[in-house]
């Protein structure tokens, strides 16, 4: 019923937003007479404000179209290698002289937490200089049709697997954030299985692989509520109109609605920035703010199953720290890969995943040789300042590039 009045609120406010979409444009193009009255810039600076709180958020395109290597541009083009009813494997094939020696191949696992794995379009750009990068692109669960069954916890876990092997064991992991617990107990498992796609080396950033250490919002929100909680109030079916009505997610309008409880003095601010930069005809400022939100706003609805597994096996019972998960009668043991280089990193100012989470994987994979692991904890760094923006670019990129370089 929620959704549905959600979608009800969309069909009134759909008009609202074109009007003052228009009224922007009247009241702010050269060519308009309007544009030159008095207070001209003070209206359009007002309607685009409403427009952008009212419109709806599509899920941005990549944008990567090329990359500079050796001082020179790099045609790139963006296809799908493989794909399955719930993630589409994206490769970013750059077009590069058959003299040029190969670079390592890496599988870059986004996450399915709300925002759509565009948001990883920085880690992207950064790292195809020097390496022949693949991400997973995981499906809105609204448009997968429900005959396709539930996808649970252990449904991703399998589904990176499929991927690993496919891009076979020259492989390097990269996982950012909520994946880190299921690329590791896939590495594991395959380790387990003695299966030869075991990849050279897994980075793992900014995830909760053990949760209970210094706890975050986001933890305790998970521990305060019962796992019932969940199940009543965030789990809603898909309206008819979408392919796949009647399936049961966790839709992304109540997390967009969570991720701005979490900061929203911030979130207020920067939308009355915004309106000053338009007054003061600040271009470059106002343009930042609209790609950072066209993306921040795009969302995803998360398979029901998937979202209540996250939530029992990773932040109430800590399955995976705690050596009690099992994926279809084998239990994940990270203790069983060994051979494999392993770099995990945190934030200094995480307030998602908090210190110490990503770390645990260091103690559980008691495997690995000592030399073969490394830690980085990254100074002045929040969550996302690990995958994007300046400090991710100049000193947390070109570290994965030698620690992969030195593991391939």
């Amino acid at each position: 019923m929620l959704y549905d009045l959600h979608e009800l609120q969309r069909s009134f406010l759909n008009p609202l937003a074109a009007f003052t979409d228009t009224g922007s444009q009247l009241f702010s193009h050269p060519f308009s007479p309007l544009s030159y009255t008095p207070v001209s810039r003070h209206i359009a600076a007002a309607y685009e404000l409403m427009h952008r709180l009212g419109k709806d958020y599509e899920k941005p395109a990549w944008g990567i179209d090329d990359t500079e290597m050796d001082g020179k541009k790099v045609p790139v083009v963006c296809r799908d290698a493989q794909s399955t009813p719930f993630c589409r494997l994206v490769h970013f094939q750059r077009r590069l002289p058959r003299t040029r020696k190969a670079d390592p191949v890496v599988l870059l696992v986004a996450p399915l937490s709300g925002h759509h794995a565009t948001l990883l379009r920085d880690t992207v750009r950064a790292l195809l200089p020097a390496h022949e990068v693949y991400v997973t692109d995981w499906v809105d669960a609204r448009m997968v049709p429900a005959d396709q069954g539930p996808f649970h916890l252990n449904d991703y876990v399998r589904t990176i697997q499929r991927f690993i092997r496919f891009l076979g064991p020259d492989l390097h992991v990269i996982s950012v954030c909520q994946p880190t617990v299921p690329v590791l107990a896939a590495i594991s498992l395959l380790a387990a299985d003695g299966d030869p796609c075991v990849p050279r080396s897994m980075i793992m950033m900014g995830g909760p692989i053990d949760a209970r250490k210094s706890p975050t919002q986001v933890n305790r929100l998970a521990t305060t509520k019962p796992y019932s909680w969940f199940q009543d109030n965030l789990i809603h079916n898909v309206p008819g109109r979408y392919p796949g009505a009647g399936r049961p997610v966790y839709p992304g309008f109540l997390q967009h609605a969570g991720f701005i409880a979490m900061n929203p003095d911030r979130h207020l601010r920067s939308h009355y920035d915004f309106y000053l930069h338009l007054l003061s005809n600040d271009d470059e400022d106002a343009a930042a703010h609209r790609r950072f939100y066209d993306e921040y706003n795009a969302v995803l609805d998360m398979p029901a199953e998937f979202y209540l597994d996250t939530i029992r096996i990773v932040f109430q019972e800590y399955q995976l720290p705690s050596g009690t998960w099992v994926i279809d009668g084998q239990t994940v043991d990270p203790g069983r890969i060994g051979g494999v280089a392993l770099l995990t990193i945190e934030g200094e100012l995480d307030d998602i995943s908090g210190q110490g989470q990503t770390r645990a994987a260091q103690d559980l994979c008691t495997g690995i040789d000592k030399r073969l692991k490394q830690h980085y904890t990254a100074p002045g760094c929040g969550h996302y300042g690990i995958f994007a923006g300046r400090r991710w670019r100049t000193a947390i990129c070109p570290k994965i590039a030698r620690f992969i370089r030195n593991a391939a």
